[in-house]
């Protein structure tokens, strides 16, 4: 008599004899108590890890005051981390009104690795966001609603606004006619190579836009990246041509979000304008955008670990199979293995699930205490994305398990189904968290790992190609799509072998 015989019916093959199918299973998991303690120990690495992790964290800056803890992050209009540092040449715009200037010289600074150590190595140039044009927005005050049009170092001409919104214009590097107009709550920004003839970038409403705002040109320049750390970089233009309508006062000259050495009187990094005949020659450093790593630590940190637990998971996934499912499927010649397949993948998935929910249940919120109990600037975080990053690394060890069981049942051989399951869905972040090959993170199971970032990538900020930097190449929910894909099809394939298999075997 066949070990799988309680399996049939004498019922329609349905639901109820899928539940028959689905309890066997369960209590067949439930059989092996190093099942179950492997999953604890999954939990228990990815829980350990982020702890220590957070625990560990200490981050101290030099502000004018001396050195001690960072403040918080500046947030935008939409609770995003920001930076705010520019150097602006601005006047009062009351009601509606325009400015009009050419930026003729966009030149700058970058700071090189040292060729000769303790010698800085400062050279010409300007990094790819380097940003000069018009600006209008609500105040000075930092964080408060802008929109701006730009010419960037080497990405043409932008239209800007409330820090995480950007619009391409025309890919332009040279001389360039830019025009921001004011109507109401409305600002649009337009571009001209000769200034005659005018083409629209964007255009955006600034809710609450006073009936006085500041409008002028400005500068300004993220730092170049070395690798994980950005240096000193600064952006100068040169404007000419420039017209107002609306605004008839005197030039005011602000360093907005300059800070202070360790003395409290020396400005780091400075900005200025210089007057030259019609033109204005304005320099500045810092940005107007997402502050991806200055805004603090993020949350997604504290699932460092994850690909050490989760090495645990695919074991549990492939050897569940392993252990008898090949040799249960091939003895009896079951007419349905799809269902015993389904039925495996079930159960695993659902402990997986299980598992993966009360780890990332346990590591974000108590990493994050332990982050702020340490005085860290945190990362910006609502409790829709806390939510996502618990439920969605859950779904992650879902079907990275499903993934692993379906490999298992398709090579057959423990070890060799272990080894492909790590190298798809391990390997790969590993490799990203270093740097390498980030592009590994679109292609493979690994992609899933996108559902934990806590801060999204934007295509207008450069970062550190790395997961220590905050890169991820895809969005949340499509990374985890595309794990999800591979599990479906790897399962399908395996449902698909096994039941010729089953046809071959059948009795005549």
């Amino acid at each position: 008599m066949s070990p799988f015989t309680s399996y049939r019916s004498s019922r329609r093959a349905g639901q109820d004899g899928f539940s028959q199918v689905l309890r066997a299973e369960w209590a067949t998991f439930r059989s092996v108590r190093g099942r179950a303690l492997a999953m604890a120990a999954s939990v228990l690495v990815t829980v350990s890890l982020g702890l220590l992790i957070a625990g560990g964290a200490r981050s101290t800056c030099v502000t004018g005051k001396g050195e001690g803890p960072c403040p918080a992050p500046l947030v935008g209009p939409d609770g995003t981390a920001v930076r705010d540092k520019y150097y602006f040449v601005h006047q009062p715009l009351k009601g509606n009104g325009s400015i009009t200037a050419r930026v003729s010289d966009m030149t700058g600074q970058i700071r090189l690795p040292d060729a000769i150590p303790g010698v800085r190595n400062v050279k010409e140039g300007t990094v790819p966001w380097a940003k000069a044009g018009l600006l209008i927005r609500q105040s000075l005050k930092q964080g408060t609603p802008y929109a701006a049009v730009m010419l960037t170092g080497y990405h043409g001409v932008r239209m800007q606004h409330n820090y995480i919104h950007d619009v391409a214009g025309g890919p332009h590097n040279g001389p360039q006619w830019l025009r921001l107009t004011r109507s109401g709550d409305t600002v649009t920004g337009y571009e001209s190579d000769d200034g005659k003839r005018w083409t629209e970038v964007g255009t955006v409403k600034l809710t609450g836009l006073p009936e006085t705002a500041e409008i002028g040109l400005f500068a300004t320049s993220p730092g170049v990246l070395w690798e994980m750390t950005k240096a000193f970089a600064q952006a100068t233009a040169t404007f000419d041509r420039i017209e107002l309508q609306g605004a008839n006062g005197s030039w005011r000259r602000d360093d907005v979000g300059v800070t202070l050495r360790s003395d409290g009187t020396t400005p780091h990094h400075p900005g200025g304008v210089v007057e030259s005949g019609d033109k204005l020659i304005v320099t500045g450093s810092g940005d107007i955008g997402p502050a991806t790593v200055e805004g603090g630590l993020r949350a997604d940190f504290t699932l460092i670990g994850g690909f050490a637990g989760l090495i645990l998971v695919l074991v549990v996934a492939v050897t569940f199979f392993t252990a008898e499912g090949r040799r249960g499927l091939m003895r009896t010649g079951l007419p349905h293995p799809a269902r015993l397949l389904a039925a495996k993948a079930a159960v695993v998935g659902a402990v997986a699930f299980v598992a993966g929910l009360v780890t990332s249940g346990v590591v974000v919120p108590a990493g994050l205490a332990m982050l702020r109990a340490h005085q860290n600037p945190i990362q910006p975080i609502t409790l829709g994305t806390e939510l996502r990053m618990i439920v969605g690394f859950a779904a992650l060890t879902a079907a990275a398990a499903v993934l692993a069981l379906g490999l298992a049942a398709l090579v057959e051989r423990a070890v060799v189904a272990i080894a492909l399951a790590v190298a798809l869905v391990v390997v790969p972040y590993l490799l990203a968290m270093a740097g390498l090959v980030p592009w590994l993170l679109m292609i493979t199971p690994a992609a899933g790992f996108a559902i934990t970032q806590s801060v999204p990538t934007f295509a207008h900020v450069d970062v550190d190609r790395s997961l220590l930097g905050g890169y991820y190449p895809l969005p949340p929910w499509a990374g985890l799509a595309v794990t999800c894909g591979y599990a479906a099809i790897t399962l399908g394939a395996a449902i698909a072998v096994h039941r010729r298999k089953s046809a071959l075997v059948r009795p005549r």
